[in-house]
């Protein structure tokens, strides 16, 4: 979880990344929340670990739920049926409805 200013400040380092946008529907802006997939090298995603505006959620397979400011981010946008103690492979699941590379796949 990020806004869309902080993923246009690393966007050049992921090898490939994908994201939706958590609002009303209104046009993104830099301010926007985004829920993001990023593939990268180790460095970057060291980088995105030490920046605040950066937010990794548990691992997909984990029964942890996303964090209370996450969860508020997702209510607020097309994906408002996740429930507060949601996991992330919930709201992965719910997001590849909309977008459907963001969804959990095991190769």
């Amino acid at each position: 979880m990020t806004t869309l200013g902080a993923w246009h400040r690393y966007a050049q380092r992921f090898a490939n990344s994908h994201w939706l946008a958590l609002n009303d529907g209104t046009p993104p802006n830099e301010a926007t929340n985004i829920l993001v997939l990023i593939e990268a090298d180790e460095g970057a995603h060291l980088l995105l670990e030490d920046d605040h505006e950066f937010e990794g959620l548990p691992h997909p397979l984990t029964q942890r739920a996303i964090s209370r400011e996450s969860h508020v981010a997702i209510r607020a946008s097309s994906l408002a049926t996740v429930a507060p103690d949601a996991t992330t492979f919930e709201v992965a699941e719910a997001a590849a409805k909309i977008h459907p590379l963001l969804g959990h796949r095991v190769f």
